[in-house]
């Protein structure tokens, strides 16, 4: 399963990550990551999710990352991603939906689930990011 919350800058997406990664916590049995960019959501995310900082490194560098952290620990059930556009370095939309259906195709195989912000407008999202919506 994947989701989707997009939006522009100040519509609370993060929010939204925040208090579904609270959620996750309390309701799934299994570990739960959530990745950003930067040092924001420290006191945010409860201690039992896995925080980890990654700077800007495109979606092969992504994709790869993901691989690394599941292959590490196959307990993990939830990954959170904040502001995928910024963490991959690449504001166009056809790669991030590339991305999201590799996402998708892994997490299904893996059984994970992935929740992704993306701060773009959302009435520019392509057909393919509009079905994790």
């Amino acid at each position: 399963m994947v989701k989707v919350i997009m939006g522009l800058k100040g519509e609370g997406k993060t929010k939204k990550l925040i208090d579904l990664v609270k959620t996750a916590i309390d309701t799934e049995s299994g570990d739960v990551v959530v990745i950003e960019g930067n040092a924001e959501l420290t006191y945010d995310i409860p201690y039992r999710a896995r925080l980890v900082q990654m700077s800007e490194s495109g979606y092969e560098f992504l994709k790869g990352y993901i691989s690394g952290l599941h292959s590490g620990n196959y307990d993990i059930t939830h990954i959170f991603v904040d502001a995928l556009l910024k963490l991959a370095g690449d504001k166009d939309l056809a790669k991030a939906e590339e991305f999201l259906n590799w996402v998708e195709a892994f997490g299904e195989k893996e059984n994970v689930k992935f929740t992704i912000t993306i701060s773009a407008d959302s009435t520019l999202a392509t057909e393919g990011i509009k079905k994790f919506f």
